[in-house]
Parts: structure tokens; C-alpha cells; sequence
């Protein structure tokens, strides 16, 4: 029996935890998810399921849950959104601080080529949205097709293996990494509500406390992690998103900590809660007429913003960079596989779809704008992925 046993954790767990361990998995668990998410929103049952993450804990409404004096987000939909994405926050924020410290980003020549490909890769889309939606009411969106989705991003680059250099797979890493602290710096400039004072000195007294306990070499989580739910709870109740304090809290954190703590959070946060972010945001129910949402001019800036502005973006500063001996290319690499990279970087999805929800409070916009960053992400995967396959095949071929 206990052979019994043991051969069949070795042939259905083994398999699930290489899964689980693959990067592509990530990638795969949230198309799933949002095909899922898809269909039941436009099925009989549409009303039960968007109507469960919009479900209010406080019949009065609104964006607060009064609870024992505690102001407390009021629906499933915002305790995923400014809850539990909060620790997604606190994993790209630990990912950031590692490579900034010890990392690929640790040094200006080191640093230099990604940051400025991320910079390209967020300027060119914004502006091309703003050249679609410039004197409108929508203007407000040009932060939607700035973002790099690193799980799918990655996940897609790992589904062509050795076609594609370790050192193009790093820089497109670096590139997604940098992309999400300008991501995080926008949402928290730009896309703030009104702002509470009293909350946001509280919050920014309780950092200024992590970060002497950081400094004082403080070792205990517990330290960093108490303090870190009050800072969450100042955020969300200061008018800045409450996903910013997972990027503080991140911040604090001792760097000998960070290695496991990313090991531990990896699983949750990946198969879990971006899968379940990924069910709540794309409950959106088709429009009658659907061609006609990728008509307007919301759709025009997000797709073709991600599409077109991302690699366009991030290989025109990787040029002049190169050109001006600033930088040089990653090693093994040339200016065509740096292209498709920049076409895979197109695949905004988790990010993008975070800032249309904070970008619009019209239902309708919000609906053409995530349908629209699943359309161009999809694009942006499929181009890239054929790009670098097929250049990949005419490479080999020649050195024959």
C-alpha cells in the first residue's frame, strides 16, 4: 500500500510540481484562467458570476466597508485588486530590490541598455495612445499600454528553449522588472484619487519605521510584516492605491531575507492570486456589437500602443544607445532578436489590465480596455513568438 502510494505521488505529483516549477506555467494557468473568466461572463450564468466579485459586504455602497471603526474595501472585487494584489506588489518590489542591489541592475553598465529599452518601452506607447485619444475624455488611459507582463512575457520567450540566447532572456528580465517599478510609479502618481492627509502621514511614518529597522539590521519578519498591514491599511484609506504599500513594505525588507521570501511567495502569488485577479478583471460580458469595441479609440491606443509602440520604443534607445557607445547588446545577441524581444514585451496583460481598471470608471471603457490589452497582448505573443522561431530557423539554416 505504501508503494501504492508512492507510485502515485510519483506519477501525478512529480509531474504537477515540474509544472508548477516551469515558467511557462505561469503564463498558461492565466490564459486558462481568462478564457475561463471569459466564457462564464457571457454564459447563462453571467449574472451569478460577475455579480460574486462586485458582491458588497455593506448595502450602502461605496468603496469603503465600515467595520468596527476600520474603513475596509466592501467587495470581493477590491479586496483582490487592493488586497491580495498587494502581496503581488510585494514580490515584483523584493524582485527589484534584488536586482538593484546584487543583480543585473546593480551597476550603471550593467543596468544601462534595459533601463533605457524600459524607458522607450513605456514613452513610444503612451504617446501613440495620447496621438488616438488626444483632446477626449479618455486621454486619462495613456498609462494602459506601458506595462510588461514579466510572467507571460517570460513564459513566452521560454516556449522557443535555446533559440533564444540566456543573456537576451536576462535583459528582457531586466527590461520587464524596470518596466514595473515605472509601472508602480505611475499608478501611484498619476492614477491617484483624492488624497487624505492624516492617513499618508501615518503611512510615511510607519515606513520611515521600516526602514530604521532595516537599517538597524533588524533580522525578524515579524518586525517588518505587523507594521506592514497598518501601512497597507494608511494607503488604502490615503487615496494612493494600496498595492503601492507592497512595493514599500518590499523596500524594507533585509536583503538576506529576500531569497526565501520569494521562494515562499512564488506559488501563492503566481497560481493563485494572479489567477484569481485574472478571473475577477476579465468578467467582462461582449458587448452586442464586439467588433465595434475595437473600433474606438481607447481600443486603437491600447493595441497599437502595445503592439507596435513597445518594440519600436525599446529598440530605438537600444540603438541609440549602442550607437552613441553607451551601452552594447546583450551577449550572443543582434539587432533582429532584439526586435522580437521588444514584440514579446507587447504582452501587457496582468499590469495593463491592473491600470485600466484605475484608468476608467465608465463600465463601458473599462470593457474596451481590458478586451483590448488581451487582443494586443495576444498579438504581441504570437508575432514575437513567430518572429524569433522563424528568424531563429533562417539563422540556423545559413550557418549549415
Amino acid at each position: 500500500m505504501n508503494n501504492l502510494g508512492k507510485n502515485i505521488k510519483a506519477s501525478v505529483l512529480s509531474p504537477i510540481f515540474q509544472f508548477l516549477r516551469d515558467s511557462r506555467a505561469v503564463g498558461i494557468v492565466l490564459i486558462v484562467c481568462t478564457v475561463i473568466s471569459l466564457i462564464l461572463a457571457n454564459s447563462p450564468w453571467r449574472e451569478q458570476y460577475i455579480g460574486f466579485f462586485n458582491t458588497l459586504f455593506d448595502p450602502s455602497g461605496g468603496h469603503h466597508l465600515e467595520y468596527k471603526g476600520l474603513h475596509l474595501p466592501n467587495s470581493w472585487l477590491l479586496w483582490i485588486n487592493d488586497g491580495f494584489m498587494a502581496l503581488f506588489f510585494f514580490l515584483v518590489g523584493m524582485e527589484i530590490k534584488r536586482e538593484l542591489t546584487v543583480g543585473e541592475l546593480a551597476s550603471l553598465r550593467k543596468s544601462l541598455l534595459p533601463v533605457l529599452a524600459a524607458v522607450g518601452g513605456m514613452l513610444f506607447p503612451a504617446l501613440i495612445f495620447l496621438i488616438f485619444n488626444a483632446g477626449t475624455d479618455f486621454n486619462h488611459g495613456w498609462g494602459i499600454p506601458m506595462a510588461t507582463d514579466i510572467a507571460f512575457s517570460l513564459g513566452i520567450l521560454s516556449l522557443l528553449g535555446n533559440r533564444v540566447p540566456l543573456s537576451l532572456k536576462i535583459f528582457l528580465t531586466a527590461l520587464a522588472i524596470i518596466d514595473d517599478l515605472g509601472a508602480i510609479l505611475t499608478i501611484a502618481i498619476f492614477y491617484t484619487d483624492e488624497l487624505h492627509a492624516v492617513y499618508l502621514y501615518i503611512g510615511g511614518g510607519i515606513f520611515a519605521l521600516l526602514l530604521l529597522f532595516n537599517y538597524l539590521k533588524v533580522k525578524r519578519l515579524l518586525f517588518y510584516f505587523i507594521p506592514g498591514i497598518v501601512l497597507w491599511y494608511c494607503i488604502f484609506n490615503s487615496g494612493i492605491h494600496a498595492t503601492i504599500a507592497g512595493v514599500l513594505l518590499a523596500f524594507c525588507i533585509p536583503l538576506d531575507k529576500i531569497h526565501t521570501l520569494e521562494h515562499n511567495l512564488h506559488d501563492p502569488v503566481n497560481f493563485l492570486i494572479m489567477p484569481v485577479f485574472a478571473l475577477a478583471n476579465t468578467a467582462i460580458q461582449f458587448p452586442p456589437d464586439v467588433l465595434h469595441a475595437f473600433t474606438h479609440s481607447v481600443s486603437f491606443g491600447v493595441v497599437c500602443g502595445l503592439v507596435l509602440g513597445k518594440p519600436l520604443g525599446i529598440f530605438l534607445l537600444c540603438f541609440l544607445a549602442v550607437k552613441l557607445k553607451l551601452a552594447s547588446l546583450p551577449t550572443g545577441t543582434n539587432w533582429k532578436q532584439l526586435w522580437g524581444v521588444g514584440m514579446i514585451a507587447g504582452v501587457g496583460f496582468t499590469m495593463s489590465i491592473f491600470i485600466a481598471t484605475l484608468a476608467f470608471n465608465e463600465a463601458e471603457i473599462q470593457v474596451i480596455s481590458v478586451m483590448s490589452v488581451i487582443l494586443a497582448s495576444v498579438l504581441a505573443a504570437l508575432a514575437g513568438f513567430i518572429f524569433l522561431k522563424t528568424l531563429s530557423r533562417v539563422q540556423n539554416k545559413n550557418a549549415q
